[in-house]
Order: structure tokens, then sequence, then C-alpha cells
């Protein structure tokens, strides 16, 4: 297949790349997320991750951005891309456990709750319109927003608020097999509350079942007014899903090709449902001579702060599908 399904067209003066930060505390649930050596440890991942993305490697703590296996994160990739371009990233705080160690741009929210047993996002109202306040800002700062998120967890998330929109919907997961049973027993409690609550409104469901990135950064879609990209699989597509609810247009997404070809998720369906596009990239990941990053062919890690966007809005700024592969093997080498 070629580097991208389909090239966007667009074109930009001032591009932006955007990751969204955040926790849920079904990270902590046992088997839910692998993007963690442990699941509380699942909630620093963000912190660590953006260190990594901002400055090229982690100071605060010792620690490989690698999985268990020697697959590198996506992170990686983010960072490889953000060198590549010369771009510096934006990092925006919708609510984290720990205190980040990069500057951020705050939204004063909380760390999600469980939303099997309370209100997953209380304030999602406020979260959603101050990312409205910041969507204004960012319009005067770049004519191309791709925006991306890290919410270990997020997954699960995702498929609550999609299926609570009424989207029959399969979501995707960071390990190579796929936890569905315990994310659709996790989801089933959750549309229970749901229900109970007898909601339809989007920002409603939000406040019930989802994490404080999806209300953050549906804010920022619906004002943001220059092109944009929303970086991310299962858990954008959500955000997406959300704006079509509250009467937007769904923005573009951008992902990997191993988001598109997981059989257990529905991503290139549900983006169909929605009435979204979405733009997939081959990074050719199996023939770099990388053994851990060909490990994302077989369905592990997949995505994540928005490197399958990173890796479009490179090509985008007319870097060739060799010099992106590269930039990544050679930065991940150093940590093999």
């Amino acid at each position: 297949m070629p580097f991208l399904s389909e090239s966007p067209d667009i074109t930009a003066e001032n591009p932006l790349m955007a990751l969204v930060l955040g926790n849920t505390m079904l990270s902590t649930v046992p088997g839910i997320s692998g993007a963690g050596q442990t699941p509380e440890k699942t909630l620093l991942t963000p912190n660590l991750d953006s260190e990594l993305v901002m400055t090229g490697s982690i100071a605060s703590m010792s620690f490989k951005p690698n999985t268990p296996t020697g697959c590198p994160t996506p992170a990686s990739i983010t960072r490889s891309m953000m060198q590549l371009t010369g771009l510096l990233p934006l990092f925006i705080n919708a609510g984290l456990r720990h205190q980040p160690g990069v500057p951020c741009l705050d939204m004063y929210g909380s760390p999600g709750g469980d939303p099997r047993f309370g209100d997953a996002v209380p304030d999602a109202c406020g979260l959603f319109r101050r990312g409205e306040m910041a969507g204004r800002f960012l319009s005067r700062c770049s004519d191309l927003l791709v925006l991306g998120e890290c919410v270990p967890g997020g997954t699960t998330t995702a498929l609550c608020v999609l299926k609570a929109l009424g989207y029959d919907a399969r979501v995707s997961s960071s390990y190579v097999e796929n936890p569905v049973t315990l994310k659709d027993e996790v989801c089933r409690e959750v549309l229970g509350r749901v229900r109970n609550a007898g909601t339809s409104d989007p920002l409603e469901i939000l406040r019930l079942a989802g994490d404080p990135m999806m209300p953050v950064a549906a804010g920022i879609a619906s004002t943001y007014s220059g092109r944009l990209l929303l970086a991310g699989g299962t858990q954008m597509l959500a955000v997406a899903a959300v704006l079509k609810a509250l009467g937007r247009n769904p923005p573009p997404l951008a992902t990997t090709v191993y988001v598109r070809d997981d059989s257990s998720a529905s991503f290139p369906r549900t983006v169909e449902e929605v009435g979204a596009v979405a733009y997939y990239v081959d990074p050719n990941f199996a023939n770099l001579g990388h053994v851990g990053l060909a490990r994302y062919c077989i369905g592990e890690v997949k995505e994540g702060m928005g490197a399958g966007g990173a890796m479009v809005l490179a090509s985008l700024m007319g870097f060739a599908p060799e010099e992106i592969s590269k930039a990544i093997f050679d930065f991940v080498r150093e940590y093999s």
C-alpha cells in the first residue's frame, strides 16, 4: 500500500501539533491498558510520553520508552517527527493525576473517575467551554491543527461513549490480544448508569462515561477556524462522534494502518457511520530492520500520542516517506 491511503488536500503556512493529556482511573483496572509497566503506572504514561516528545528523553525517572517486548512507544514516533519537521508541540493538560514535567496549556481538569461507580468527568461542560476558548486562541496561532491525545485506558472510555451515542462499535487496544471481554464487561456497567440517567445529551454522556480529554478536544474542534486533523484512532473517533452529536461536522482523522486493520475493532465501519473521513499512514515498519517496530505489524501498540497524525503532518510538510521512516528508525535505535 502507499505511504498514505489518500493525501489530504491541505496546505498550511503555520502548522501546529497539539497533544491533549489526561488520565482515567479505568487504566488502573488490571488488564485494561498496556500503556504502562503496571496498572498504577499507566497514570504516569502521559507525563513520561510528553517529556519524550518535548525533549527526546525522559529525565524524571529511569525509564526506556519501549514496551516490555521492546516495541517503541508511539511517543517515540511523534518525537522523531517533531525533530524532522522542526516543530515544537503544544501540550494541553485536560486532567492529569501527576504534575507534568513539560509546559502545558492547563484546562484545570481532574483525572477521570471510574465510570462504573460515579461520574467520569463531573466538569465535562466546563472543560468543553475551556476547550472552546483554547480553540479560538489556537486559531490565531496556526492555520492547521493536528490534534492528538495521550490517555491510557482511553479506548475503553471511547467504547462507552460510542455505545452511549448509539454506535455498535468495537475498539482497539495497545495489546496484541485485545481484552474485548473485559472492556465489554466494563462498558455494560457504564451503559447501565447512562440508561438510568435517561440522557442523550453528548456532554452529559461525557460526564457519565468519558474522560477529560474528550470534552477538551471537542471544545477545541468546535471553535478552531483553520484546517483540523484529529490525530488518533478509536479515542479521537469518539471525539468526532461527540462533535456530530453536538451538530458539528466531524473533522477528518489521521491514524495508522495498524488501527484500520485491527480485526478485533470496527474502526473503518464506525468512521463511516459517524460521517467522518480517515487518512491512514503505512510507515512500512515490517521492512525497516527494527524488531521492536515490526511488532506494530502484529498489532502491538498500533497508535498513540498522535503518532499517525504526526507522520501525516510530516508528509504534508513535504517530507518523503523514506525520510519519515529513516527519522523514526534513527531515533528508536538509540533505545534498542
